[in-house]
Formats: C-alpha cells, sequence, structure tokens
C-alpha cells in the first residue's frame, strides 16, 4: 500500500534481500521510488488508480474529510483506499510478474490486490505468496473481539461469547462492504472463501507472517496454520544524523521522557505533544518533544505562548534508535512499529491515539502490561502527566517492557522472511 506506515517496513525486507543477492523489484506508491531504489530494488509504481499520498488522505479520498473518526470513517476508508484500488492492483502485478517472473511476491497484507493471484492459480503456477502483517493482527478468532473495538481479550467462556455476539454483530453491520468486496473479486475471476470478514488475508497467502511476538499479540486457539508471529522489524538506524546541542542532558540523572505523534499523524501537535508538554513542564523530568517534521519545535513552541518550558528539548528529527536507550517512557500516539521500537529497547509507554489501528495498539500495550492506554487521542494534560507518573513510579512497567525486548531479541524476521523466499525458488 502506498502509506508510510505499510512501505517502511517492505523496504526494510527489500534491503535484506538484496542484500543477501536476491533481485528484488518493488511495487509501491510514486512518492518511494528514490527509497526503493537506496534499499536495492527495481522501483516499479503503482497506476494511478492504485496510487495516492497517505499524507493528505482527505484530497486523494474526496469526502472523507467530512467523516468523522469512528465507524463510519473506518468503512469509507475500507471500501474507497483498500478495496476499489483491488483489480489495478491485480492487473499491475501480473504486468510485473509477466516480465518478472518472481519466485515470491512479499505483500503488504493490506495490498488486497495480491490476494487473487492465489485465488485464480495453484501454487505450482505462480509465485508464492508472502503476506506481512504490518498493523496489530486483524485476524478474527473465537478468543478476540473483532479488530476496531480495542478491547482486549476476556477469558473463559465469558470472554467467547461476548466475542461472538460482538462478531455476529460487526459481521451484519460489515455485510454491505463484504458483498462490495466480492463483486470485485468476482469481477477479476475468482472468489472469496467462506468465513468472518477479514480471514480471507490470512487464510488465502501461502504464508501470512505477523510483524510481532507472543507478548504483544491476543493468542488465537483457532488461527490458521499459515499464520505465524516472525518478530518485529528492527527500526532504521540513524547513526549518520547529527546529534543535538543538548544531547550530554540524556545523562544528566533526570528522568528522559520522549513525547512524539510519530512521522505523519503529526499535523496537529495539539492532539498529543502539546499537552504532554504541558503537564511535564514543573516535574523534574528531562522533556524530549520529537515533532517528527521540519518546523514542528516551533508549532509547538507558538501553541504554548511562544516558548518552551525550560525542561523541555523539542526536534524535528532525532535518531530513536540512540535516543530510546537514554528513555525512561515515550509517550506516544501508538504507531505500531514505533511502539515495538520502544519495547525493543525495554522502554515503557503511555499511549493515547484515536486514528487508523492506533487504539488497538494502545490497548495491547496495557494488556501485555508494557504502559498504559489512555483511551483517547486528545488527552488532556492532567491526563498525561498522571500515567507518566505512574508508569514512572510503578516498576512493573518497566520490567514487562524489558521481559518484550527480550522476546523480540529472540526473533529474526528478515532471517525468517529470506527462508521462505528462497524456498519458493527451489
Amino acid at each position: 500500500m502506498p502509506a508510510h506506515g505499510h512501505t517502511s517496513p517492505l523496504l526494510a525486507v527489500s534491503a535484506d534481500l538484496a542484500a543477501r543477492g536476491h533481485e528484488v523489484v518493488f511495487l509501491g506508491g510514486s512518492r518511494f521510488a528514490a527509497a526503493a531504489e537506496r534499499a536495492g530494488a527495481r522501483f516499479v509504481a503503482l497506476p494511478a488508480g492504485a496510487d495516492f499520498d497517505d499524507r493528505d488522505l482527505d484530497a486523494s479520498f474526496p469526502g472523507r474529510s467530512s467523516l468523522p473518526p469512528g465507524p463510519e470513517r473506518i468503512a469509507f476508508d475500507v471500501r474507497h483506499v483498500f478495496v476499489d484500488p483491488i483489480p489495478a492492483q491485480y492487473r499491475a502485478l501480473l504486468a510485473l510478474l509477466a516480465e518478472f517472473p518472481a519466485d515470491a511476491v512479499v505483500a503488504d497484507a493490506f495490498l488486497q490486490g495480491a490476494l487473487p493471484l492465489a485465488l485464480a492459480r495453484p501454487r505450482s503456477e505462480r509465485p508464492a505468496l508472502i503476506s506481512l502483517g504490518v498493523t496489530p493482527a486483524m485476524l478474527p478468532s473465537v478468543d478476540t473481539a473483532p479488530f476496531g473495538l480495542a478491547l482486549p481479550p476476556l477469558p473463559g467462556e465469558e470472554g467467547r461469547a461476548r466475542n461472538r455476539a460482538l462478531q455476529e454483530e460487526a459481521d451484519r453491520r460489515g455485510e454491505p462492504l463484504r458483498a462490495y468486496a466480492e463483486k470485485v473479486y468476482e469481477g477479476l475471476g475468482v472468489r472469496l472463501p467462506e468465513g468472518p470478514r477479514g480471514r480471507a488475508a490470512v487464510t488465502v497467502p501461502d504464508h501470512f507472517l505477523q510483524l510481532t511476538v507472543p507478548g504483544f499479540e491476543y493468542p488465537r486457539s483457532d488461527a490458521p496454520e499459515g499464520f505465524r508471529l516472525i518478530g518485529a522489524l528492527p527500526g532504521l538506524v540513524g547513526a549518520e544524523q547529527p546529534l543535538p546541542s543538548w544531547w550530554d542532558e540524556l545523562t544528566d540523572g533526570r528522568p528522559v521522557v520522549v513525547v512524539t505523534q510519530g512521522t505523519l499523524a503529526n499535523a496537529d501537535l495539539g492532539e498529543l505533544v502539546a499537552p504532554a508538554v504541558t503537564a511535564l513542564a514543573e516535574r523534574d523530568v528531562l522533556v524530549v518533544a520529537a515533532t517528527g517534521r521540519p518546523g514542528g519545535p516551533g508549532a509547538l513552541a507558538e501553541l504554548l505562548g511562544g516558548a518552551l518550558p525550560g525542561n523541555v528539548r523539542a526536534v524535528g528529527y532525532v535518531p530513536f534508535d540512540r535516543l530510546l536507550p537514554h528513555t525512561d517512557v515515550l509517550v506516544s500516539n501508538g504507531g505500531y512499529g514505533g511502539v515495538q521500537t520502544a519495547l525493543r529497547y525495554g522502554v515503557p509507554l503511555v499511549v493515547a491515539g484515536a486514528s487508523e489501528d492506533k487504539p488497538e495498539v494502545a490497548a495491547r500495550v496495557q494488556w501485555s502490561g508494557v504502559g498504559l492506554d489512555l483511551r483517547t487521542g486528545r488527552p488532556a494534560a492532567a491526563e498525561v502527566g498522571a500515567a507518566v507518573d505512574r508508569v514512572l513510579a510503578e516498576g512493573r512497567f518497566r520490567e514487562r517492557a524489558r521481559a518484550l525486548g527480550a522476546e523480540l531479541a529472540a526473533y529474526r524476521p528478515f532471517d525468517t522472511i529470506a527462508e521462505l523466499v528462497e524456498s519458493a525458488g527451489r
């Protein structure tokens, strides 16, 4: 999919496969052409019917901006962002394979135009299809509530009864979208297998690799055989990025709290960064506000009346691989990759996210014991301050984060993907 959070993991996989000597072609959003080439891949752009700029979805998809975050916008996105491009994606993939007969197709699980490849032909007549789960697992299960409700598992028969009732309601509400998707696939000459909406994305590929570890994903007793948790991809190393002048302050003895809204959902720093900075201004902590965009520090200062509090250091970009080892708490809006990068370094979290998959990420943060979910995308300053105080004071959050860091370190996701690719070519 031509979105940053979906593209970055696939670029990392491409770079690893290219470094192992494989010939890699990257089919993706046009704005990622240079990044794909830096990864060592030949780049092919998605056609206009499947390409868009995720930095301004409202401009790419008229009518989206009038819908509030929640079920209506999710339904809009499923139909227009994910389903409508399927024919263009599939045709682009077929055209590419006609001139580049690959042994394997490694696809972002949201690029649903890859599924007809496996539905239309037996495995002996096509490349292996390997799907990567780059968001929290959406696989329906008797053990989980439907994706999107951000409800953690409830044990026992009480939980299963709750899940059945919620899934039935979700299926009823989602039937128009399922019927719409079925017609799109039928137009390509294939049929989706029967089952709850969302299960085909996991069961149709030859392999479905979820980019996380068991400690950060809900258990599913009924998961299909091809569904595997393979660990999270390492974050990009920023060794060449210059360090800010205040870097030595990270080791002056004060707890370090990093606040970020990531690299995409940061147009309005008043959602999370400003409330967090306000809440922590009077505390004996060093606050690093990573705004994720040029001009972010100035925009933050303007939101706060023209000046930053004395204990705050604001930056546009900062090498997180070097910052996180000095961090005591990460306050985040819940990007899936960013949260797991924090856990890789044993950093506990406070998460406030409301868009895309972020509520599901936040729910897993609290369920796994590595931090707190504020259950809103725009928390009050007092809420953020109280949550940070609690995470700093209660060592159990740090202990669980370190335990998940050790679990993440035990996995070798690049090796797993490469082994499947190489076995497909034998």
